[in-house]
């Protein structure tokens, strides 16, 4: 016991010295929050459509690109992907391509040509963001299940059955840009653009799914259209003019659409579509707020960030140093509050159309955000402020604030989402679009809940004594999995989904004996991998079962370990065997410390974040110390 505990108080003071080092003189830390290569083909496309001249990074992203693809000729969105990525693949196919540092006879663009030919070509991708670039750069007919959705639905008011603000913030962003150009049939090619129709002899064909009660969906969405008032070519003219502003009004002060990079992209072809110059302002500064999303990827590679994570690292940096013993009044925890303090919002945005009447106080994930608050960064910035919200004013109301958001976003199912409240209309998940079920509706979810309740439970008091706490413990207890496990929407995925639940549960007062976190627990122990860490593969959110990695990744393992710790009174051999495997996986730097453990979208957006090789390990070990370090 005592070399474990020497063992952890060494790692946590290597970490903390680290990360106290990394951080910016403004208080903030910026950790790369790395996406595959999806962003990077869309920007090398666009750039070379739009001539900018900004020839390093487009030579930069083609070797990222290059240097990912595979023996086989393929890419995949994560090692043990089996068969690669066919959407992927053509993405970085096409990019390379347009970059015009490869040629189509060179080895790398025969092989991965090869690959998708084999998959079926173009006409086979199932990405809906990759049939759109493809669509608006004139390479295949814009997709049904885009273009039969009417831009008029953008005027369809609040009581319909369906309307605009049902759909997911995440998802209208994306939607609204491609709707303008379906609706247009857009298509642009820069005059040496690649040619993809050797690909398939299919590419012209739709290739989308049957989704059950779609055609209702359909039939809903057209009788919706059909009680709007007045002239049907003013009424669509007026939803084009809709759209377009629906976009404007969102650009934040760096340029970017909602601060992603992939509804920025979408948006300038959009404005390129309603007849905006190349040069127009909103197209410069857009390019320009793409350009500064670069940061250095694994391997020293320069990739685009889809939504920078300085917000989120910083948050959740400052709370584990408080962990980890720094103190409150440390110049770092100083400046880091005062940074997250001036990132707290204070517009009223989309958020409040399902709830009205709350004061704005939320955080959003990245530093240019300033209108998408989520739960979970609200959550964590409030943990790093709590300990100065109890003795300076400003961050009392600041914490007052944060924590009346947090309590107004609860869902009526009493389970919380991530961006807005009781967007869950099931109708919508029938699109036939690949990951709907995700992207189109915001629905509660066991991750955003476990970690709510855990915030409410360890700083703000609170349990189940509480309406909001006994309704979100009781949402936990209903959607545990029969095996003990939870799903877990933003990490990968049933490790990410228990650990918050259990770390939730017991934070608000449910014992450690009670049946549904021993359930957990359990689950947990018999998927612990021989090494004594923990491992889950990407697939398991697309098969939606666990899926076993093989290999226990750094971020995983402490996940599970946080978890069983706040349920175990006692250190355990599995516990001291886990907290070892950890450490040893800190020194370590190989495909599995790599491995993407953040979630975005189920069998098309995955992350790596660089920040959580620090943040996971050093929150166990913390709690470890500060739970045991007397047993």
């Amino acid at each position: 016991m005592s070399h474990v505990l020497n063992t952890i108080d060494d790692e946590i003071s290597r970490m903390t010295t680290s990360l106290l080092q990394q951080q910016r003189q403004d208080g903030s830390w910026h950790f790369c929050f790395e996406n595959g290569t999806v962003i990077d083909a869309y920007v090398i496309i666009l750039f070379r459509i739009l001539e900018v001249p900004n020839e390093v990074l487009i030579r930069e992203l083609h070797d990222r690109i290059l240097n990912e693809q595979q023996h086989d000729g393929c890419w995949r969105l994560y090692a043990d992907e089996e068969g690669g990525n066919l959407s992927a693949s053509v993405e970085a196919y096409y990019a390379l391509l347009y970059s015009g540092y490869r040629q189509s006879t060179d080895e790398p663009i025969q092989r991965a040509k090869q690959y998708i030919q084999s998959k079926g070509g173009i006409g086979k991708v199932t990405s809906i963001l990759t049939k759109a670039i493809l669509a608006a750069t004139g390479q295949m007919k814009w997709p049904l299940s885009i273009s039969m959705i009417p831009l008029e639905i953008l005027m369809f008011p609040t009581y319909f059955p369906i309307n605009y603000f049902e759909f997911s913030g995440y998802s209208r962003v994306h939607l609204t840009p491609m709707l303008i150009m379906a609706d247009l049939r857009f298509a642009l090619t820069a005059p040496h653009a690649p040619d993809l129709s050797d690909l398939t002899d299919l590419r012209n064909v739709e290739n989308e799914p049957t989704v059950q009660g779609y055609q209702e969906m359909q039939d809903d969405i057209l009788s919706g259209r059909s009680r709007l008032l007045g002239n049907p070519r003013h009424i669509h003219d007026t939803a084009r003019m809709k759209a377009e502003q629906f976009m404007i009004e969102r650009v934040e002060s760096d340029g970017t659409l909602y601060s992603y990079a992939s509804s920025t992209i979408l948006m300038i072809f959009a404005l390129l579509a309603l007849k905006y110059d190349k040069q127009h302002p909103l197209i410069t500064k857009a390019i320009t707020g793409l350009t500064a999303m670069q940061c250095r990827s694994s391997g020293g590679k320069t990739t685009i960030q889809n939504s920078p994570s300085a917000v989120w690292d910083t948050a959740l940096i400052t709370y584990v140093l408080q962990e980890a013993s720094v103190t409150d009044d440390h110049k770092s925890i100083q400046l880091a509050a005062s940074y997250l303090l001036s990132r707290q919002q204070d517009k009223t945005a989309d958020w409040s159309i399902h709830n009205p009447n709350t004061a704005p106080g939320g955080w959003g994930f990245s530093e240019s955000n300033t209108i998408n608050p989520d739960v979970d960064d609200t959550t964590a910035a409030l943990r790093a402020i709590r300990s100065l919200s109890t003795t300076l004013p400003t961050f009392q109301e600041s914490w007052n604030r944060g924590l009346n958001w947090v309590l107004s976003m609860q869902n009526k199912d009493g389970g919380w989402p991530a961006f807005e409240k009781n967007t869950n209309k099931e109708m919508l998940t029938w699109l036939a679009i690949d990951g709907a079920k995700s992207a189109a509706t915001d629905p509660s979810e066991a991750d955003l809940t476990g970690r709510t309740l855990e915030y409410l439970g360890n700083f703000a008091g609170l349990d189940t004594k509480h309406e909001w706490i006994n309704r979100g413990t009781k949402w936990l207890i209903r959607n545990q999995e029969k095996d003990g496990s939870w799903y877990g929407r933003w990490g990968v995925c049933y490790i990410y989904g228990t650990w918050a639940a259990l770390t939730g549960l017991t934070a608000v007062g449910l014992p450690a004996s009670h049946d549904t976190v021993q359930k957990g627990a359990k689950w947990l122990l018999s998927i612990q991998n021989s090494d004594g860490g923990w491992g889950e593969s990407c697939q398991s959110d697309r098969l939606l079962h666990y899926v076993p990695l093989g290999e226990s990744t750094p971020s995983q393992t402490a996940w599970a370990l946080d978890a069983l710790i706040a349920v175990q009174p006692k250190p355990t051999p599995e516990i001291n065997k886990g907290i070892l495997r950890l450490i040893a996986s800190i020194h370590e730097n190989d495909w599995r410390t790599t491995y993407p453990t953040g979630a975005g979208l189920p069998g098309n957006f995955y992350s790596h974040y660089h920040s959580y090789t620090y943040i996971w390990p050093l929150v166990t070990l913390s709690h470890y110390r500060s739970k045991y370090g007397a047993c």
